[in-house]
């Protein structure tokens, strides 16, 4: 039995108590008032006039006297004394005939012993649930799940030994993470090896790393391959609005993993309770202070002994407190970083043992494809994959079904019914052009995989994709130019055949800015400024949003400095149009007519002998 639940039964059990001892108590009241007599007596007593109300039944006679009407009297009937109703007219006596029959004994018993519990405990669920919608949740409950009964108790999933079902086999794309995290599982196997040499294990561990990289899959996976048990847990359930009680459920979880050493505390999103405090005392929330007070406390309060390890994930390492982030507490702070290329292409063959591939599949070529994506949108993608063959009457996944899975995820769905006039067609063709052409003409440029004009659901008209051929962990000055001047190339090709620009190049516009901006006040590739930091990344691995830490005067001097360098980018790019306007024309109506266009298509065009066309022929 639950422990949880005991109190709620011994409430009811009290209430029953109290209702069975209630009716008995009453039932014996109601038998003093009953007095039993003879007939003999009854007869002298309406013969004397002492009758005062008589209800006659089929087989007893009840009665009171005139001069005690609390008392009834009762006796049985004589069916041989047929002169009764005369007698009890003489006597003045009022008188009526009852025809009865008696009620079951379990029947009545029933009726008014359990029906009316069985109604108690239905009304008293009801007012509990309403209680707890409006108290938030389980706030005003008795025991059961939680409120006043269980104020205290965590909310912890229990998963015990290996119910995880999850091992490092399971984990792909994180190797250094599983290996610091192996030390921890050969403790929870073999602590003796660790205490006969005086080592202790570290406390706790922070895992830090961008939404979808692992976090929660590496934690349960320790605990699977370490088979203990694992308590898993969100920061946000600790905080209620009833002030200390995320304290007590820090507490009882702690008391709960000491039952159950060795074992895994893991807390989730720790950012939630663990937000650096500011000092002010008595403002902010104070409720969410206690809570991470408690913690730190309990933290404290067992070494590496005892065989608890606590595992903490977040992606806003930076907001964390120092008190939490100090030796002896979280000891050790673990990357689980965006997956490489050998870690892409792992990942994608994990989850590709559960779906039914095709022969011949190169998942190689898809991890090169995408480039920043994390495990779960990996994930995604063999899945998406998969419900692409099923749409196709296919029972197996084909490279071109993971292929349109990608575009899928990084661009949206095709709007194939989408309605583009014949002008604005064109325009999108000579746009993409544009950026592929200057790609495929500068300098330290990707090479260009596929280009298309169909519509996307993410509201793009067309769009140029560049694969790396390979994995790259540094960008140099030259490498961050030319991705500006590739930006640019479908403005640049715009101008340069229509004399007019439009709206298609707003994303362009922002990634070439963003770019250069990185350049001059990050990465130190402007000669204005040289290796001077003058801006701040906020929230690293939830999107990298910058702040600038200079003066007024820097940051328009910045400005005019990002606005000189995206007009040398287009400039450039126009430039390589300009001398290249035959193949313009050529690849753009090649792609206006088919809509889709391959890399190698693309380059066989540019390397062959133009064929002269222009933009009124087409």
């Amino acid at each position: 039995m639950n422990k949880q639940k005991k109190p709620l039964y011994f409430y009811y059990l009290l209430i029953l108590v109290i209702i069975v001892a209630g009716n008995l108590i009453f039932s014996a009241m109601e038998q003093n008032r009953i007095k039993d007599v003879s007939y003999n007596t009854f007869i002298r007593q309406t013969v004397e006039k002492h009758i005062d109300k008589v209800e006659i039944g089929d087989q007893s006679i009840s009665y009171t006297l005139k001069k005690d009407d609390k008392t009834i009297y009762q006796t049985e009937t004589m069916e041989t004394d047929t002169a009764l109703s005369q007698r009890l007219y003489d006597a003045g006596a009022t008188f009526t005939r009852v025809h009865t029959k008696e009620m079951n004994p379990w029947l009545s018993f029933l009726i008014t012993g359990i029906l009316p519990i069985i109604l108690l405990f239905w009304l008293g669920n009801h007012m509990f649930k309403r209680m707890q919608k409006k108290m938030g949740g389980d706030a005003m409950s008795f025991g059961g799940g939680g409120g006043l009964g269980s104020f205290g108790k965590s909310d912890a999933k229990i998963y015990v030994k290996s119910q995880t079902g999850k091992t490092f086999l399971d984990v792909a794309g994180q190797e250094e993470a599983k290996a610091a995290l192996q030390e921890m599982v050969e403790f929870l196997k073999s602590p003796e090896r660790y205490k006969k040499i005086g080592a202790q294990m570290p406390k706790g561990a922070l895992l830090v790393g961008p939404p979808g990289t692992g976090k929660t899959l590496l934690a349960k996976a320790v605990a699977g391959e370490a088979n203990v048990p694992f308590f898993s847990i969100s920061g946000s359930e600790f905080v209620e609005m009833f002030v200390g009680r995320g304290a007590a459920r820090v507490r009882d979880l702690f008391k709960q993993a000491r039952e159950k050493a060795p074992c895994i505390v893991f807390i989730d999103e720790i950012d939630t309770i663990g937000k650096k405090r500011d000092g002010a005392g008595v403002g902010g929330n104070d409720e969410r202070e206690q809570t991470l007070n408690q913690l730190l406390a309990e933290m404290d309060g067992f070494d590496g002994s005892t065989g608890v390890i606590i595992l903490a994930a977040t992606n806003r390492p930076e907001s964390l407190d120092q008190a939490l982030l100090r030796p002896g507490r979280f000891d050790r702070r673990i990357p689980v970083d965006l997956p490489d290329l050998a870690g892409r292409e792992a990942i994608l063959l994990v989850h590709a043992k559960d779906v039914k591939m095709g022969k011949n599949i190169d998942f190689r070529a898809i991890a090169r494809a995408t480039a920043g994506a994390s495990g779960a949108e990996l994930a995604n993608i063999i899945n998406e994959a998969a419900l692409l063959a099923v749409k196709d009457n296919r029972n197996q996944v084909i490279q071109k079904d993971l292929e349109d899975s990608v575009e899928t995820v990084i661009a949206g769905y095709e709007r194939k019914n989408a309605v583009i006039s014949t002008k604005e067609k064109l325009i999108v063709s000579y746009h993409e052009i544009g950026h592929a052409l200057v790609a495929a003409k500068a300098k330290n440029s990707m090479p260009v995989t596929k280009i298309t004009i169909v519509p996307r659901t993410s509201g793009a008209l067309g769009y140029t994709l560049q694969v790396p051929d390979e994995e790259s962990n540094l960008i140099t000055k030259e490498e961050a130019f030319t991705k500006i001047m590739t930006c640019c190339g479908g403005r640049a090709a715009e101008d340069l055949i229509f004399h007019s620009i439009t709206s298609g190049a707003s994303n362009d516009i922002e990634q070439a800015t963003r770019i250069a901006r990185s350049m001059i006040t990050r990465l130190g590739m402007s000669e204005t400024f040289g290796m001077i930091a003058l801006e701040t990344v906020n929230n690293k691995y939830l999107g990298g949003d910058t702040s600038l830490a200079c003066s007024d005067q820097t940051a328009a001097r910045v400005d005019e400095e990002v606005r000189r360098l995206i007009q040398q980018a287009y400039d450039e790019a126009r430039r390589i149009l300009e001398e290249n306007k035959d193949k313009l024309h050529e690849l753009a109506k090649f792609l206006y007519e088919r809509e889709t266009i391959t890399g190698d298509q693309f380059m066989e065009i540019v390397n062959r002998v133009p064929q002269l066309e222009t933009a009124q022929e087409l």
